[in-house]
């Protein structure tokens, strides 16, 4: 009787796990709801900003930012959704003005994803024209998610325009 007491138990954990882990995969989250990213207190140069969060730039990029937004997917070897994420996103950045995407190997930047906290793959962030790090996501996210999230990033009520 306790072995199906222990398998029930069991069940419903691993079902509630489940059906929090689907709702939660790729939705894409304001970077200040989770506070600023760490600072680099060994290097002043590194980019990063204690007030907004983390900031990119070219240099950990290698390539320029975008004019409006620049779309940076974390990505490993392996990761099948990575292949769906960097067709949606190179999708959006095709689809709108100024938005660039970038995709960095994860496994040869350790030192940027430990920096930036990035604990799966694919884990995306959207910067502002000034690589400030606004939006962040991990997992797979939808099309509408990450146009929505470079429309708020990109438009009007962005503080930095």
């Amino acid at each position: 009787m306790t072995g199906i007491v222990v398998l029930i138990v069991v069940l419903v954990a691993a079902t509630a796990f489940g059906l929090w882990r689907r709702r939660a995969d790729g939705r894409i989250r304001d970077i200040s709801a989770r506070g600023p990213l760490p600072v680099a207190d060994d290097d002043p140069e590194v980019g990063m900003d204690e007030a907004d969060g983390a900031t990119l730039g070219e240099r950990e990029l290698g390539v320029p930012l975008g004019a409006e937004a620049t779309l940076v997917q974390f990505s490993t070897a392996f990761c099948q959704p990575c292949r769906a994420t960097r067709r949606i996103l190179d999708e959006v950045s095709s689809m709108v003005e100024g938005v660039v995407h970038v995709e960095i190997d994860a496994e040869a930047h350790l030192d940027l994803v430990r920096r930036l906290d990035i604990r799966r793959t694919p884990t995306v962030l959207i910067l502002d024209r000034d690589g400030i790090i606004r939006k962040r996501a991990s997992g797979l996210p939808r099309k509408v998610d990450v146009i929505a999230a470079v429309g708020a990033v990109t438009g009007p009520a962005n503080p930095s325009q």
